[in-house]
């Protein structure tokens, strides 16, 4: 997602015990029961929907009581439809947002923010609480020494969510929240959430409130480094043989940036096996990619063990790589301060301040300039473009965890990957920087944009949340008109992104999957978002079979050649084999004419043929060695010349 201003420092939450008192007249007779911590009722996660938010009064549309939800985010223009806050009317004596819960519910507290926006400043400095069963009779929330109304300190800076907890909770089905100050100078805007929890209906006359789960039986909480740690283990011990914990290095602050490895021979590479891979938590904050990675190991191993068909065959002819944490010292930061408290952007970056996903290196721009001076692929190659010098030296800013997954990149012949984002719901594909300098956005799809569209679009059309007909957009663009789907430059301008990287540095193909509205979302939600991203989960998993596949070996010794080039006519990308002379090349259904290369050896050129059946096409190669390489090779061994040889090298250099 794209940045926001670091935040300030929230102010000290207003505490309360989690008493229950008597309601007055028109309230529903219900027992007491003790929640001294309700989660979220679902304004940021859009579970309220858009008609259960209603206003005395609004600017405009764009202001509308819909955009009261906490931490939603503006367009890029004030007075279009997606403003990031409602506001009321400045004639508006008496402003006030109200929420229909739609059941029985046991308010407990709210969370508030000012208005996100790039032009003005606007919040609101306290407000009162009111509650109601039928929108037309209102009690107030008391203060519990003077029986007086209570009024609520509320925002001090548009971006700090700041929690008042109810003196005493209290049973209703509707809240109002009534800005009583705000900034001088500004307007009474604010964005929200309600602390809330479902109350039964003792006489079973009202409908049930939705429960959000899974029939899978794993852990559904966050998990903290420790945590993360010891269910990994644990996963480790319950699948010994089919997974391996290992670190590709540490964060800033030392903690250990740990892989979970899944395959039916964990710890080598098999030939002609595929590695594929999963990173979460690249940003901090963004915590659901790391709980959904860690439920996926829970599962994976779970079905194995049962012998589920399909999960037994992603682990027999893959090898799986998930990275949980790419950034556990941001992590840490939101973690500490709560899934609702920890605002837009805190924890966003590692502990040097740096966003990981701005901090690749740009190979862009010399390909770029490579192209444009007709270099490629003749002097320039149009892959596996080196590391630029400036970003090698000591003192380069890149952060340790950058050089751990890259260091790791080069490790294993990774050939598909996505990076788990969160805050919005699309997949956006490369590349991430624009062609145009300075351009905010602009189309700029990669010489394999086919490829790229199709596995976008296998996850965004396996995503539940994506393809609800019904949802509405998270914040100010809604990707449902497009597929769920979008080029990453033609979104916004990322300049050394992680995807751009792993497509021009490595094998890999990989892409951003930004997996819902809520950048960290509470614990009771978690059941429902691994419905809805376990299918997308294996699903993209399995598309590292669509292509061609093989090996590229010596015709004379049946050895594997590493690093021979595999390229495709009509597309300006080459791939290379992997040590063992292994290859994989991710192609959309059609016929290709590919040709494989390698120093010392003549060029073999065939044709093959992707079809819609599960693959990947045998696409194998025998290279001949050329003259002169023979001749190196005796000459190395101290052999004599063949007279063959010999006479092959005279015509040739009389041809010369």
């Amino acid at each position: 997602m794209k940045k926001r201003k670091k935040l300030t420092p929230p102010r000290p939450p207003v505490t309360a015990r989690a008493s229950v008192t008597t309601s007055p007249a028109r309230t529903l007779d219900l027992p007491e029961k003790q929640e001294p911590d309700c989660p979220p009722l679902g304004l940021e996660s859009l579970r309220v929907s858009d008609n259960q938010l209603d206003a005395s009064s609004s600017q405009s549309f764009g202001l509308g009581p819909h955009r009261g939800r906490l931490n939603i985010q503006s367009g890029l223009e004030d007075g279009d439809l997606f403003d990031g806050a409602w506001c009321a009317e400045q004639q508006d004596a008496k402003p006030w947002l109200q929420v229909d819960a739609r059941h029985p519910t046991r308010f407990s507290g709210i969370i508030t923010q000012g208005r996100n926006s790039i032009w003005r400043y606007d919040w609101v400095t306290s407000y009162k609480v009111q509650f109601s069963n039928d929108s037309l009779t209102w009690w107030g929330s008391k203060n519990r020494s003077s029986g007086m109304d209570a009024v609520f300190p509320a925002n001090s800076d548009p971006e700090t969510p700041v929690l008042n907890l109810l003196p005493e909770p209290q049973v209703a089905r509707f809240i109002r929240l009534l800005p009583q100050t705000w900034l001088q100078g500004g307007a009474s805007c604010l964005r929200a959430e309600i602390l809330a929890c479902p109350v039964s209906d003792p006489n079973g006359l009202l409908p049930e409130v939705p429960v959000l789960g899974s029939s899978d039986t794993l852990d559904f909480r966050h998990h903290d480094y420790k945590a993360m740690r010891k269910l990994m283990k644990q996963v480790n011990e319950q699948c010994p043989n089919i997974t391996r914990v290992y670190s590709i290095g540490r964060s800033h602050q030392g903690l250990k940036l740990y892989v979970m490895e899944m395959s039916d021979q964990p710890g080598e590479h098999e030939l002609g096996e595929p590695e594929v891979r999963y990173v979460a938590g690249m940003h901090g904050n963004e915590a659901l990619g790391r709980e959904l990675l860690l439920l996926l190991m829970q599962f994976l191993c779970r079905e194995f063990l049962r012998g589920d068909p399909r999960v037994t065959r992603l682990l027999t002819e893959t090898r799986i790589h998930l990275l949980p944490s790419m950034n556990p010292d941001g992590y840490e930061t939101a973690f500490r301060r709560g899934s609702e408290l920890v605002g837009w952007a805190e924890g966003r970056w590692n502990h040097q301040g740096i966003d990981l996903n701005h901090n690749f290196a740009d190979l862009n721009t010399p390909l770029w300039e490579a192209e444009d001076d007709g270099l490629v692929p003749d002097s320039v190659p149009n892959h596996h473009l080196p590391l630029p010098t400036y970003y090698t030296l000591p003192n380069a800013t890149v952060a340790p965890e950058t050089r751990a997954v890259i260091k790791w990149m080069e490790r294993i012949p990774f050939v598909l990957s996505a990076n788990l984002h969160g805050g919005e719901l699309v997949v956006s594909y490369p590349f991430d920087m624009t062609r145009t300098p300075w351009a905010a956005r602009e189309l700029t799809p990669t010489p394999d944009e086919a490829v790229f569209r199709w596995l976008s679009t296998v996850y965004a059309g396996t995503n539940w949340a994506m393809q609800d007909p019904d949802r509405r957009p998270c914040h100010s663009q809604d990707f449902s008109l497009y597929g769920n789907i979008i080029n990453g430059a033609d979104w916004h301008t990322v300049p050394g992104s992680m995807n751009d990287f792993s497509y021009l540095h490595t094998n890999c193909f990989e892409v951003t999957v930004e997996l819902s509205c809520d950048k960290f979302p509470h614990e009771n939600e978690l059941p429902q978002e691994w419905e809805n991203n376990k299918d997308a989960l294996l699903t993209y998993l399995e598309q590292v079979r669509m292509g061609i596949a093989g090996v590229v070996k010596d015709k004379d010794t049946e050895i594997g050649i590493a690093d021979a080039v595999i390229a495709v006519d009509g597309i300006n990308h080459d791939v290379t084999t992997a040590w063992g002379g292994d290859y994989w090349r991710l192609l959309t259904p059609g016929d290709y004419v590919v040709t494989a290369s390698a120093e010392g050896y003549h060029t073999a050129t065939r044709s093959c043929r992707v079809t819609f059946e599960e693959g990947p096409v045998p696409c194998n190669f025998h290279l001949t060695k050329t003259p002169k390489q023979r001749l190196r090779e005796l000459l190395a061994a101290g052999a004599k010349v063949p007279p063959d040889l010999r006479r092959r090298l005279e015509r040739l250099r009389g041809q010369n």
